[in-house]
């Protein structure tokens, strides 16, 4: 394919609009639903507890590719997912009058809908660019979508906060108002999809992509992965030990990914800031998702430059100091918004900053097998070791409270480092002794 095609097939931007458009009912689901069940009075320990239950479609959602690539036509396949999904998110405002029994569910369909669309979304990219100008449009890519989170994380949130007020507390309305919003702009982007992605290619899979590979489960690649014959009791202890290394990585951000929204949701008699819902939304939604958009650009740009394997240890740093920065705030409250907004910017910037590392375990979970692990592991393998700290965070909280609920989030991170460094250490081993 000449560089004149491929540019032919980045016209009208559809590669933008498409990565945009699933960021929109992605950030709600991930981020904004767990204000959404606050704010319908849940108590943080089953609104944590739901909000994690929201991943579990991101964690199955590979087992879905051998269907997808067997049916082909992608471009097709996503514009009826995006038609289900402008309809989940109206249904998802409609249900906002019956409370948290009916949000919960139309959020979970939300979910579904929306690692389906990313999954075939990311499919049919690949199926229409090759993997050298796939990576020059990463940037684009990265920018397109992070705008999309801050409209959704920012903008609605300042939206729906602003309603509150106006409708004097008429929370329900407010947020049924606000998911109006967001179903009409993503009606928008599928309107678009349905004209510029019909008029691409069909979306058929790469002619380099075995067939049979294609046909298999995920389940069914990591079984003839490990039992070939040229798999020896080394390489099952490599498999092993990046898991638990990816596992521990992650565990301090896990424990704070919904307890920092309940710290600064909270009211201040439950040792919360009790934030109003605008400065939550200007502060973690549009603030802290620009730093984390500017760390996860400077990490892939130290990777390239230098390598995995030199910056783990500085990456893998950055990547547990960032309860340290609500461990200080639970002990030096922000007074004034500035200083909310400086302490959320530095912990989502070290946050996006050390993610990147992540990509090193996964890689040797992987092997040669995967051309595109972000795609068939990295989302699912993440959610999955999030799910558990993020589904047990506001059960603690109500336990420990928040001043000694970060203390301990915050130590959790020298102790896992040293777990990280031990697992690396065994699989040093195992890799000298292998035959």
């Amino acid at each position: 394919m000449s560089s004149s095609q491929e540019a032919t097939k980045t016209r009208g931007l559809w590669f933008l609009t498409l990565f945009a458009a699933e960021e929109i009912p992605a950030t709600m689901v991930t981020y904004v639903a767990l204000l959404m069940l606050l704010q319908l009075k849940m108590a943080p320990a089953e609104a944590t507890f739901l909000s994690a239950l929201l991943f579990v479609p991101w964690v199955l959602k590979s087992f879905l590719r051998p269907w997808v690539r067997r049916v082909g036509r992608f471009g097709q396949v996503i514009c009826l997912i995006e038609a289900l999904l402008s309809a989940a998110l109206f249904l998802l405002a409609l249900a906002f009058p019956l409370g948290a029994v009916a949000v919960f569910p139309a959020l979970l369909l939300v979910s579904l809908l929306c690692a389906w669309h990313e999954l075939v979304a990311r499919m049919y990219f690949e199926s229409m660019l090759r993997p050298s100008f796939q990576r020059l449009l990463t940037v684009p890519k990265l920018v397109s979508s992070q705008a999309a989170v801050i409209f959704t994380y920012g903008a609605l949130i300042f939206l729906v906060g602003t309603l509150q007020v106006y409708f004097r507390q008429m929370i329900r309305y407010s947020w049924s108002i606000g998911c109006y919003v967001a179903a009409g702009i993503f009606l928008l982007f599928a309107f678009y999809h349905l004209v510029s992605l019909s008029r691409s290619s069909s979306g058929r899979a790469n002619p380099g992509v075995s067939r049979q590979a294609g046909r298999q489960s995920l389940l069914e690649e990591f079984r003839h992965r490990m039992g070939t014959k040229h798999t020896s009791a080394a390489m099952n202890g490599s498999w092993l030990g990046a898991l638990f290394v990816l596992l521990f990585l992650l565990l301090p951000q896990g424990l704070m990914f919904h307890a920092r929204v309940l710290y600064l949701y909270d009211t201040h008699a439950r040792g919360g800031l009790q934030c109003t819902m605008q400065e939550i939304g200007f502060a973690q939604g549009t603030v802290g998702v620009i730093a984390f958009s500017l760390g996860i650009a400077l990490g892939r740009l130290l990777i390239n430059r230098y390598s995995f394997r030199r910056l783990f240890w500085p990456m893998a740093v950055c990547l547990v100091l960032s309860p340290f920065v609500y461990w200080g705030m639970t002990m030096s409250p922000p007074d004034a918004l500035w200083k909310l907004c400086l302490c959320t910017m530095s912990a989502q910037l070290l946050f996006g900053l050390g993610i990147s590392i992540c990509r090193y375990p996964i890689s040797t979970i992987s092997g040669n097998r995967y051309r595109n692990t972000i795609n068939m592991l990295q989302i699912p393998l993440v959610s999955t070791v999030l799910f558990v700290p993020m589904a047990v965070s506001g059960w603690l909280t109500d336990r420990l409270g928040y001043d000694v609920y970060f203390q301990v989030n915050a130590l959790s991170a020298p102790v896992c480092l040293f777990f990280v460094y031990l697992f690396r250490r065994l699989d040093a081993k195992s890799a000298e002794i292998q035959p």
